[in-house]
């Protein structure tokens, strides 16, 4: 019984970390990531969905559905957001939200009541070697509960929250909706990643190679970090 839970609990954390999360990504190795988190009900003047944006782990942008605009945020967002990329994502993130809203409406909300106004919280990820697509995935958490991971490269599910296995089978066998969540982490993503990518090449060594963002500090490579939490989690199960 402890292995099996031990075992959950691993894949669990193992879904949240990017692909190279136990090495450190080489230089010719870049990656956006995309965070929305969408409610089915907001106070009035509060947005009902805000996403955050991430180019090689450094945030360039924040989104919201009450202004419907994107801030753009260290040195890529400023150096990109005058673009016509820029532009066409800005329109993107509002239907993806309104999108992903209308699915979080859909779910079976009686199989889960830990909250009179539910959240989804979705993170989508590509990744490039220079022109080269190496991986598309997407999380999904449901009030702040890791669910559901889908792998766009190999259109694989896996449940992380038993509870979810029924909307699983459910997102699984919606035809439309895969091909919509490919469409996005493959097609899209891709573009936006290769556009902005030559933007960051343009910039100055000195802000490209640490761009600086409003964020705190960021903490030591994640890589390390993962690593250590894993072994430590396993070590406590076993």
């Amino acid at each position: 019984m402890a292995t099996t839970v031990g075992a959950a609990l691993v894949l669990a954390v193992l879904a949240q970390l990017p692909p190279y999360f136990l090495w450190a990504a080489p230089a010719d190795i870049h990656s956006l990531c995309l965070n929305f988190t969408v409610k089915s009900q907001s106070r009035p003047g509060k947005p009902w969905c805000e996403v955050q944006g991430s180019v090689d782990e450094t945030s360039f942008l924040q989104y919201d559905s009450e202004s419907n605009k994107i801030k753009p945020l260290g040195h890529l967002g400023k150096e990109v957001n005058t673009t016509k990329t820029w532009t066409e994502l800005t329109q993107m993130l509002k239907e993806v939200g309104q999108d992903l809203r209308m699915i979080l409406l859909d779910m079976d909300l009686e199989k889960n009541k830990t909250r009179s106004h539910p959240t989804l919280q979705a993170k989508m990820f590509c990744q490039l070697k220079g022109k080269n697509h190496l991986g598309s995935f997407w999380n999904f958490s449901i009030d702040g509960q890791p669910s559901l991971y889908f792998n766009v490269m190999n259109m694989k599910w896996i449940v992380i929250n038993p509870r979810a296995r029924g909307l699983k089978e459910k997102w699984e066998n919606d035809k439309e909706l895969v091909n919509y969540f490919r469409k996005i982490s493959m097609g899209d993503c891709h573009h936006w990643l290769t556009e902005f990518l030559e933007h960051w090449k343009e910039m100055p060594a000195s802000t490209s190679t640490v761009p600086v963002t409003n964020q705190s500090p960021r903490t030591p490579s994640i890589s390390v970090i993962s690593s250590l939490f894993i072994i430590g989690l396993i070590m406590i199960i076993l």
